[in-house]
C-alpha cells in the first residue's frame, strides 16, 4: 500500500519547479489518474467547463514554447498541459450543459425545473461576455489548482504558467473560439539533485483578512 501524504504536506511540498528530469517520462496511467482527481473539483452548477489539451510531443511543445517566453520547463518537462475553460459550457445545448443535466435529473432533479436550472445558468453566466469568461476561468482556475495538488500527491512535480501569448496559442494549436486558456502546466519529476530555492513568503492570516 501507498503511504498516504497528509494534506498539509501535500500543500508544503507542491512547489513550481522549473527544472525537470528530462529522462523520466509521466505513464499514460499515471496521467489518467492524476486526472481523474483533478476531475473531482468543484465548479459552478458542476458545468465543469474544463479541457485539457496534453502535450508530449517535441515538436508541438517546440511550438508552444516559442509562444511562451521561451521557458524552458515547456520542452523538459515530460508533459505540458494546456488548459482550456470553457466560456460556452452553461449554454443550452452544449454537449457539457446537457449532460449535466441529464445526470442532474437522473439523480433526482424534477424535469419541470428545466427552464429555471436554464434561466438562472443565464442568469448568472450569459448577462455578458464578461460573465462568461469569470465563469470559465474561475472554475478552470480551481481545477488547475486540483492537478497540482494531486500531482503533488502522486509524487509528481508541476509548474503553472500564464507568460504566455494566449492569441498566439490559440492559433497555433487551432482552439475554438469558445475556449480561453487560462494557464499552461507542466508536470514530470524534479531532475535529480536540483536544489530548490526555500518556499517564497505567504500572507498572513492578519495580512489576508479584510473589511471595509
Amino acid at each position: 500500500m501507498e503511504p498516504i501524504m497528509e494534506f498539509k504536506d501535500i500543500l508544503a511540498r507542491r512547489r513550481a519547479v522549473n527544472f525537470f528530469d528530462t529522462e523520466r517520462d509521466v505513464p499514460e496511467p499515471l496521467l489518467r489518474q492524476l486526472v481523474d482527481m483533478a476531475a473531482m473539483a468543484p465548479s459552478g452548477f458542476n458545468h465543469q467547463p474544463w479541457s485539457l489539451m496534453v502535450l508530449r510531443g517535441a515538436e508541438e511543445k517546440a511550438r508552444l514554447r516559442a509562444l511562451a517566453w521561451d521557458q524552458a520547463k515547456i520542452t523538459e518537462a515530460p508533459v505540458t498541459l494546456v488548459v482550456l475553460a470553457d466560456t460556452a459550457a452553461w449554454q443550452e445545448g452544449h454537449p457539457a450543459c446537457e449532460r449535466n443535466w441529464k445526470e442532474m435529473t437522473a439523480t433526482g432533479m424534477p424535469v419541470a425545473k428545466r427552464d429555471w436550472f436554464m434561466g438562472a445558468c443565464n442568469s448568472l453566466y450569459g448577462s455578458s461576455r464578461d460573465a462568461s469568461l469569470a465563469f470559465a476561468v474561475k472554475n478552470a482556475g480551481l481545477f488547475c489548482m486540483s492537478l497540482m495538488y494531486a500531482a503533488t500527491s502522486l509524487g509528481l512535480d508541476s509548474h503553472p504558467m500564464d507568460g504566455f501569448d494566449h492569441d498566439g496559442v490559440r492559433r497555433a494549436f487551432d482552439i475554438p473560439d469558445n475556449y480561453w486558456v487560462p494557464m499552461l502546466i507542466s508536470v514530470g519529476w524534479l531532475k535529480p539533485e536540483t536544489v530548490l530555492t526555500p518556499p517564497k513568503w505567504r500572507k498572513s492570516y492578519d495580512e489576508i483578512v479584510v473589511k471595509f
